[in-house]
């Protein structure tokens, strides 16, 4: 079954279930308080049939046959007429009858209640189980129906047994009976109706958040760009709402959803651009010691010639085997290979690469700004030394000779930071927000007249994650600054 389904069953059912309690509930006291009444007019009707008045019992002067009655004679009789050749008994008929040890002439009981009409014996039978002088019984004669009666014992060694009949309550508890019915019909058909109508229009909106879950099954997830735009209507993300809740949270989910997505697309290109670069720069090589190794076979006795294939074919390797290593070591780090963690004291490290960068570049003024006391940081000194060396390298390659590269280092609260500034040209900001990814250059054109492949400054940004720092760049013309926070060995700090 169907929520919905569910729901109007339930309240139908509940309905149903009250309804019924009512009406039980209803003729059981509605019974009880006619009974009583018609109890009451009973008692009544003794007092004018001969018996005491209510609450007082006659001397009866002489002992009663233990409640067993041998003869009774009897009659249906009304106060105003004779009920004479009546079956059915009226709302207003009482049963009179007189018992006594003996036999009693009906003659005597005519005459004494002239409106009777005479009972058989058979037909008065029921009435000799009544005891006397206890509260009214109902008893059933078959002939007449059932009545409400009373017994009690005269002076006389007397029984008069007086009643009413029942048929005025149970034709008021068929009334009653038939109005339950008709209401709680009528309760169950609205009362279905309206909850159908309150139901379905509860659920709309927990049918728009299906439907736009249904859309997104639609959706090519498994690949490209995805644009996953599709979301539930503002309407149906009210938090105060159980379906409003729901639909807030799928939101969030798609949104989570579409992120994901999106910085898969993201990964998925840049893997392709990377192999795609790597590919291109490892072709290039490979085709110069492929070419040169043809040129030496085709010439072998050309001195000259073969000695510069060698050369070339040796320089290209060396470069090749440069490039393999830089994306072997950013597959490692990539991968969370574990780096030392020892001491390393960056002060020194910075003088001793600086040294080699004023060989490298002697055509570039190099300085060192460093403050009196060694900085020292744990982690692995190569790695970091790499890093500098990065730095330094591409501050070379990308600013003409003459200009100035400054490396500083400071401490900042608990951070190691070390700076390398240049005052060159400054890095177009087209390339800046990307300027750490791999195989990007300044010079889009693929030159290599430098000797640059895009991936010093990726490595730079993968070694200092792995030792749990930063790096920022901040470039405009004139100069350009590089930042690497590292954290301090609280060893050596304390």
């Amino acid at each position: 079954m169907t929520l919905r389904s569910k729901l109007i069953a339930g309240f139908v059912v509940a309905i149903i279930a009250v309804s019924a309690v009512i009406g039980i509930v209803t003729q059981v006291f509605l019974s009880d308080y006619l009974l009583k009444q018609l109890d009451s007019r009973v008692l009544a009707t003794q007092v004018r049939f001969g018996g005491p008045p209510p609450g007082e019992q006659p001397d009866t002067g002489t002992t009663q046959s233990n409640g067993r009655f041998r003869n009774l004679e009897s009659g249906l009789c009304t106060e105003t007429s004779a009920s004479a050749g009546r079956i059915n008994p009226q709302p207003d008929d009482s049963i009179v009858g007189v018992i006594v040890d003996g036999a009693v002439s009906t003659a005597a009981l005519r005459s004494a209640y002239p409106s009777c009409t005479q009972l058989t014996a058979a037909q008065a039978a029921p009435l000799t189980t009544i005891a006397p002088d206890q509260p009214p019984v109902t008893v059933s004669l078959n002939d007449f129906g059932t009545f409400r009666v009373v017994a009690t014992a005269m002076p006389d060694n007397r029984v008069i047994v007086t009643g009413l009949s029942t048929a005025d309550v149970s034709a008021t508890q068929n009334r009653l009976t038939v109005i339950m019915l008709i209401v709680a019909g009528s309760a169950v058909v609205i009362g279905g109706v309206t909850i159908w109508l309150i139901v379905r229009r509860s659920l709309r909106p927990l049918e728009r958040v299906a439907a736009t879950a249904r859309k997104v099954t639609t959706l090519p997830l498994d690949r490209g760009e995805v644009d996953l735009g599709i979301r539930v209507p503002a309407r149906d993300t009210d938090p105060r709402t159980e379906i409003g809740q729901v639909g807030a949270a799928l939101n969030q989910m798609l949104g989570h959803v579409s992120e994901a997505l999106s910085a898969r697309h993201e990964s998925e290109t840049q893997v392709r651009r990377f192999v795609a670069d790597a590919s291109h720069e490892l072709r290039t090589p490979l085709a110069a010691i492929r070419g040169y190794a043809e040129l030496a076979g085709r010439n072998p006795d050309d001195a000259a010639g073969v000695t510069h294939s060698l050369a070339r074919v040796h320089s290209e390797s060396e470069r090749m085997s440069s490039l393999v290593d830089d994306l072997l070591l950013l597959a490692r780090l990539d991968a969370g290979r574990p780096l030392d963690h020892d001491p390393v004291d960056l002060t020194a490290l910075a003088i001793d690469v600086v040294s080699d960068a004023r060989v490298a570049g002697p055509d570039h003024h190099w300085r060192l700004e460093l403050p009196p006391e060694p900085i020292v940081v744990r982690g692995d000194g190569a790695r970091l030394h790499q890093l500098l060396a990065n730095l330094l390298a591409n501050a070379r390659t990308h600013t003409p000779p003459g200009c100035t590269v400054v490396t500083g280092l400071r401490t900042e609260r608990a951070m190691a930071v070390l700076t390398v500034t240049d005052d060159g040209p400054g890095i177009d900001p087209a390339l800046q927000p990307g300027i750490f990814g791999r195989f990007v250059r300044g010079d889009q054109s693929r030159s290599r007249a430098a000797g640059s492949t895009g991936l010093g400054l990726a490595i730079v940004a993968a070694v200092t994650a792995a030792h749990d720092g930063t790096v920022a760049v901040n470039s405009h013309p004139g100069r350009t600054t590089f930042t690497v926070r590292l954290p301090l060995d609280a060893e050596s700090t304390d």
